[in-house]
């Protein structure tokens, strides 16, 4: 859902990709629903390893933002180029439980939170802030 909101919105200055430490082999399509709910483009959405952009010919990442609250308890691969990387976490829609209605709501409290933080990301003056400066502006939407 990260990778189509920024996709979207930080268009042409980001380019946004977004994997997992255990890819699934499937978008869920709770995730795909609330895309297309925000009329948002799916195309080229698909389930990745985030292991695909550590190694050599990947895309240069110049950040890195872990988002569910599982990712914080793995070790990430090292990155190449040394991105600032930030820990926004939210709880994984896809380990919810419930009813289907239940389900549907975590994907969508998970795709308002993304949207928010990432809003309020691409709204930093990037080129003016130091980069101790943006680590903690990035760290503080991460707690919004």
């Amino acid at each position: 859902m990260a990778e189509a909101i920024l996709k979207h919105k930080g268009k042409p200055t980001f380019s946004a990709y977004s994997a997992g430490s255990h890819r699934s082999g499937a978008v869920r399509p709770e995730a795909l629903r609330q895309i297309q709910l925000a009329h948002l483009p799916t195309e080229g959405l698909r389930s990745k390893s985030w292991g695909e952009f550590a190694k050599p010919g990947a895309p240069e990442l110049h950040f890195v933002f872990t988002v569910c609250d599982n990712a914080a308890k793995e070790v990430c691969p090292i990155w190449p180029g040394q991105p600032m990387t930030a820990h926004w976490g939210i709880a994984d829609p896809a380990a919810a439980t419930g009813t289907p209605e239940e389900i549907e709501g975590a994907f969508r409290e998970a795709f308002v939170t993304l949207d928010r933080r990432i809003s309020l990301f691409l709204a930093l003056p990037l080129s003016t802030l130091d980069k101790l400066a943006l680590k903690k502006e990035i760290d503080r939407i991460g707690h919004q």
